[in-house]
């Protein structure tokens, strides 16, 4: 059973996500602050951490630093704050995903289960053609040389990585990303970003072998 630490200080939204967790069969432990989750983590190994920014005692940021300047355990940040600086912050800091509230639950399941698997729970670098994903560090590169991908263009790449072998429609990927950038995203700045994506990370952009266009459905990593 895959062990998660849950830390919120909304006793609402700790009492029923904690609930569904168990449900879908994680145990969870439960921290409401800063200074209690920076206790916990020196106590006990997590394969995973959900993690609000803003705490009443502290932030989260500082709660993630502390985790992963001593193991690889995957983070992924709950917060309300939907603005790119909180996401940059997080992805600096090691963050491994990034979902703001509100949620639908089935969606932070699918996250976790993804990041469970591409990480194996312990932090991992993979391989995408010649670019490697670092998701402990939070970047992307190739031979040795950093991408430097922004912040929205690295979560779109997250959610081809955690999507592998799966077409993804141009709504299916607006929804994955509106929280970083909000209103601003649109179909045409989707389209945008995945020219800069692949403009970075594929060795021949007009002839993508990385992130694959299925024409009339969308686009797959394979």
């Amino acid at each position: 059973m895959k062990k998660i630490l849950l830390v919120e200080d909304d006793k609402s939204i700790i009492a029923n996500l904690s609930e569904f967790l168990k449900k879908e069969g994680f145990s969870v432990v439960n921290a409401e602050g800063q200074a209690r989750a920076l206790e916990i983590i020196s106590e006990e190994q997590f394969d995973l951490v959900l993690l609000d920014v803003s705490l009443a005692d502290g932030n989260g940021f500082a709660v993630c630093s502390a985790i992963k300047s001593e193991s690889s355990t995957p983070v992924i940040f709950l917060t309300a704050s939907g603005d790119e600086y909180s996401t940059v912050t997080g992805f600096e800091l090691g963050a491994d995903d990034y979902i703001a509230k509100p949620f639908r639950p089935r969606e932070l399941i699918l996250r976790i289960k993804n990041i469970l698997r591409l990480t194996g729970g312990t932090g991992s670098v993979t391989k995408l053609g010649d670019v490697t994903i670092d998701t402990e560090k939070g970047i992307a590169s190739r031979n040795g040389n950093d991408l430097y991908l922004s912040a929205l263009e690295y979560r779109l790449l997250l959610v081809f990585l955690n999507n592998r072998g799966t077409v993804l429609s141009r709504n299916q990927l607006l929804e994955a990303i509106w929280d970083i950038a909000g209103e601003f995203v649109n179909d045409n700045t989707l389209t945008v970003y995945i020219k800069r994506l692949r403009d970075k990370i594929e060795k021949d952009p007009q002839d993508p072998q990385i992130i694959k266009t299925i024409r009339g459905l969308g686009y797959r990593v394979d």
